[in-house]
C-alpha cells in the first residue's frame, strides 16, 4: 500500500508541476550554470581551449575567457575536463511502452507519442552516456509505419509530454527489406512479399493520397463534397507536402535506390535512411540526391541481407558529402555513442569535429533540430555533456549531462535511488498480490485474470 501511495503522490505532484521524488525540477525547468575553465569541442567552429561557457535561463548565452556568473548561479569548475554538445540519437526505441503496429503494411495513422513512458530507467541511463535527445521510433514491420517522437530527455518527470522535443518537425518510419517482406509476406500472406511488393505499396499509397487531397482542394472551391476524414491519407498526403520528414530502415543498395526514385516521382524532397548498411555502394548517388544515412559504427552480417557490411561506411559517406550520422537502435549502446563515434578514426580516419558531428550536429540536421541543438554556439539550447577527459578517448566518462541548463544527470551528486520511483528504505508490496487486499484490483479474480480461466 505505501508503494501505491508513493506512486500516486509522484503522479500527483508532477500533475501539479512540482518537483517529483527524484528531487529534480519539473520538464520545464530551464537551468543557468556557468562551466568555467574547459577544453570546448563546438563540433561547428572548432574546439576551444580554457574556454567558458554561461547558460542563462536553458540558453547558451556567452562563450568565452573570463565570464563571471550571475548571483546565484551554480559555476562548475572544468579544467582538465571536455564540454560538447549533448549526443543526439537518430534511432532509439527507449521510453516506449510499444514499438510495432503490424497489422497492417500502412499504419500512418498510429504515433509513438501515445506511446511515451517517461519512467523507463533507460532515459536516465542514456543520460549517463551524455545523450540529451533522441528519436524514438517506430518498427520495421511495416512499409509505412507510424510517427515518430524526437525528445529531450528531461528525466524526472512523469508527463509524457514533458518529453516532447518542442517545435520539432514530424517524422515517420518506413521499412525495406526482409522486416516487411517476413512480416506480412510469409507471416501473413499479403502483399509484401518481396522488395518489389515493397516499392508498389509505396506507390500506391503515395498516389491515393495526393487524390485525397487533391479532392480536399477541390471541396474547398466548391467543385465536389469534402471527402471523409482519413488519418492515414492525411499523413501521407502531409509527407508529399514535405510536413513530415522520413526516416526509412534500409540495408541493401538496390532498395535504397529504388525510394529514392519512388520519391523523386512524387515530389519528395527530404529523406534519411536508417542503418543503411549498404550506402556505401551508392554514396555519390545519395549525395546527388540529397539523402543522409543514419548508420550503426560496425554493425553486420546478424542476418543475410547485411553481409555485404562495413565499418568504413560512415566515413565513405561522409567523404562523399553525404550527411551521416551514427545511431545505436540499441537501449545499451545507447549510452556508448560518443565511442561509436570514435571508430570513425579507426576505420577512415575522419577529424575530430568530423566523429563527434555523428552524434551530435548531423543527427540534429536529420531531424530538423539542427538550429536549437547540436554544437555549442550562442543561442542554442543549453543540452551539454560535460566528459572527464576527450569524448573520443575510450578513457573517457560522463560527469554532467545538462538539458535546456538542468543537470538531469550529475555523477556526483545524484543518489542511490535516481535510477527508480521508490524509496529503498520502505518495503515494497506487489500490486500483484493475491491476497485480495487493498489495490485497485480489489474484488477481482485474479486466479481469471492470471490463468484465463
Amino acid at each position: 500500500m505505501r508503494f501505491l501511495s508513493f506512486l500516486l503522490a509522484a503522479v500527483v505532484a508532477s500533475a501539479a508541476g512540482a518537483q517529483t521524488p527524484l528531487n529534480l525540477p519539473p520538464a520545464s525547468e530551464r537551468g543557468s550554470v556557468l562551466l568555467r575553465g574547459g577544453t570546448v569541442h563546438t563540433v561547428t567552429n572548432g574546439t576551444l581551449e580554457d574556454t567558458d561557457v554561461l547558460v542563462r535561463d536553458g540558453t547558451i548565452a556567452e562563450i568565452g575567457a573570463g565570464l563571471q556568473a550571475p548571483r546565484g548561479v551554480r559555476v562548475v569548475e572544468m579544467a582538465g575536463r571536455h564540454l560538447m554538445p549533448g549526443v543526439i540519437d537518430a534511432h532509439s526505441h527507449i521510453a516506449l511502452s510499444s514499438v510495432n503496429e503490424a497489422t497492417n503494411p500502412i499504419v500512418a495513422e498510429v504515433q509513438m507519442r501515445d506511446a511515451l513512458d517517461p519512467s523507463d530507467v533507460g532515459i536516465y541511463r542514456a543520460l549517463a552516456g551524455g545523450v540529451t535527445s533522441i528519436h524514438v521510433m517506430h518498427g520495421s514491420a511495416n512499409p509505412v509505419g507510424g510517427e515518430n517522437e524526437t525528445l529531450k530527455l528531461r528525466w524526472g518527470t512523469l508527463d509524457p509530454d514533458g518529453l516532447l522535443f518542442e517545435g520539432a518537425p514530424r517524422t515517420i518510419k518506413f521499412a525495406l527489406g526482409e522486416n516487411p517482406t517476413r512480416v506480412h509476406g510469409r507471416g501473413r500472406g499479403v502483399r509484401p512479399s518481396t522488395r518489389m511488393g515493397i516499392e508498389q505499396v509505396y506507390r500506391e499509397a503515395f498516389t491515393e493520397a495526393r487524390a485525397y487531397r487533391a479532392a480536399q482542394l477541390a471541396a474547398q472551391e466548391g467543385r465536389q463534397p469534402l471527402p471523409p476524414y482519413d488519418r492515414r491519407l492525411e499523413t501521407l498526403a502531409d509527407i508529399l507536402s514535405g510536413d513530415v520528414l522520413v526516416h526509412s530502415h534500409s540495408y541493401r543498395a538496390d532498395e535504397i535506390l529504388m525510394l529514392t526514385r519512388v520519391f523523386s516521382d512524387f515530389g519528395i524532397e527530404r529523406l534519411t535512411f536508417q542503418h543503411a548498411n549498404e550506402a556505401f555502394k551508392v554514396a555519390p548517388e545519395l549525395a546527388a540526391w540529397g539523402a543522409g544515412a543514419s548508420v550503426f559504427s560496425d554493425w553486420g552480417s546478424y542476418k543475410f541481407e547485411v553481409y555485404y557490411s562495413s565499418a568504413y561506411n560512415a566515413a565513405v559517406l561522409t567523404r562523399n558529402g553525404v550527411r551521416t550520422s551514427i545511431n545505436s537502435d540499441d537501449a545499451g549502446l545507447l549510452r556508448y555513442l560518443y565511442h561509436e563515434a570514435a571508430k570513425t578514426q579507426r576505420y577512415g580516419g575522419l577529424t575530430d569535429d568530423q566523429a563527434l558531428a555523428m552524434v551530435t550536429i548531423n543527427p540534429a540536421h536529420q531531424l530538423g533540430i539542427d538550429d536549437r541543438v547540436g554544437s555549442v554556439e550562442v543561442g542554442k539550447d543549453a543540452d551539454l555533456a560535460v566528459f572527464s577527459a576527450h569524448p573520443l578517448s575510450i578513457y573517457a566518462r560522463v560527469d554532467l549531462t545538462f538539458v535546456d541548463g538542468v543537470a538531469r544527470f550529475d555523477r556526483e551528486r545524484d543518489g542511490d535511488d535516481q535510477r527508480v520511483y521508490v524509496d529503498p528504505t520502505e518495503e515494497v508490496v506487489s500490486v500483484q498480490s493475491r491476497g485480495h487486499t487493498e489495490s485497485c484490483m480489489l474484488g477481482a479474480d485474479l486466479d481469471a485474470l492470471v490463468y484465463g480461466d
